[in-house]
């Protein structure tokens, strides 16, 4: 049984329709990458331009993604049985490829883990299930509190109706949002800080 305060949260997320990421987010690729059998996803940082990267870990093997253009780096189809998954790992890691071959990556998904659920600029995500399987992406601006009607300082910016959700989160730089289901992998991103001159 639920409390009358948990019942009109629950309508509160249901009546929120999926909207676009507000200013500054962008999406990277409309409609997010297509990864069959994913398990679960990773930041990196490029060592030579320091751009966020994103490594997914799917039954198919391992790809690198440039997490603000969604272009594919680099993959692996036949990654080593012993690592292929993140749970061979006591700190759920798996060996970085191409740029950051040599690396440990951290990977949130099915096995466990997770991701950065707050910016330093004060971002919020959280995930919320009010209609459970299905998981929606809620995106604040209010520390999580969710007052008020969405679209003023929160946002419902995914719903995972059609797979499962593995991982949601913001890159340690805060300047990408990523959400990771059993079939797809969709980015956001935002500008970063203006370089010192």
């Amino acid at each position: 049984m639920i409390t009358a305060y948990q019942q009109k949260l629950r309508e509160r997320y249901l009546a929120a329709p999926v909207a676009q990421a507000p200013e500054p987010w962008q999406p990277v690729l409309d409609g997010g990458t297509p990864v069959g059998g994913l398990l679960g996803m990773g930041f990196a940082v490029h060592p030579d331009s320091g751009r966020d990267l994103v490594m997914v870990v799917s039954h198919d093997g391992h790809g690198l993604f440039d997490a603000v253009t969604g272009e594919k780096i680099a993959r692996d189809r036949d990654p080593d049985p012993e690592t292929s998954t993140p749970d061979a790992a006591p700190d759920l890691t798996c060996p970085g490829l191409g740029p950051i071959e040599g690396t440990q990556v951290r990977v949130a998904g099915l096995f466990g883990g997770g991701l950065h659920s707050t910016t330093p600029d004060g971002w919020t995500l959280d995930v919320v299930s009010p209609e459970w399987p299905h998981d929606r992406v809620i995106l604040s601006t209010d520390g999580g509190a969710h007052k008020g009607p969405a679209g003023d300082t929160w946002w419902h910016v995914f719903n995972s109706e059609a797979s499962e959700l593995r991982a949601a989160g913001f890159s340690p730089s805060g300047l990408v949002l990523a959400v990771a289901t059993s079939s797809d992998l969709s980015l956001w991103t935002r500008p970063g800080p203006a370089p010192d001159r």
